[in-house]
């Protein structure tokens, strides 16, 4: 995933099987429309979590983390005062998110990262 903005706003949760689709529907038809006009949000993505069985180097074999959870939305932003915004805080209230998304939620994760500079010099913090 090439990104440019200076920020990664990252959420992870796990959902309530009965609600699994009525999530992705929601998720896809309001959420990220509603937050993708948000002054600073350049782009989202989501993901969902997959076992992981991999060789790094001479660590030999890794395995997934244990009790990840299952959904990630990516949001690449301006700075952490996108996320403090009166547009932002309106627009996760927007649709039907809070009242039937929302509560049927469990394991939430918010993770905010700031970019590095790269190590040849060329600064990609803008």
């Amino acid at each position: 995933m090439a990104t440019t903005s200076k920020y990664l706003f990252i959420a992870t949760m796990n959902v309530a099987p009965d609600r699994d689709a009525l999530f992705h529907e929601i998720y896809d038809s309001e959420h990220v429309p509603f937050l993708g006009t948000v002054a600073g949000v350049n782009a989202i993505a989501r993901f969902e979590n997959k076992d992981l069985s991999a060789v790094v180097g001479e660590n030999g074999p890794i395995k997934s983390a244990p009790n990840e959870p299952r959904y990630t939305a990516i949001y690449e932003i301006d700075g952490p005062e996108v996320l403090a915004s009166d547009e932002w805080s309106q627009m996760v209230e927007r649709g039907r998110w809070p009242s039937e998304v929302r509560p049927f939620t469990s394991d939430r994760r918010h993770l905010l990262l700031e970019r590095l500079p790269s190590a040849g010099g060329d600064d990609a913090r803008r």
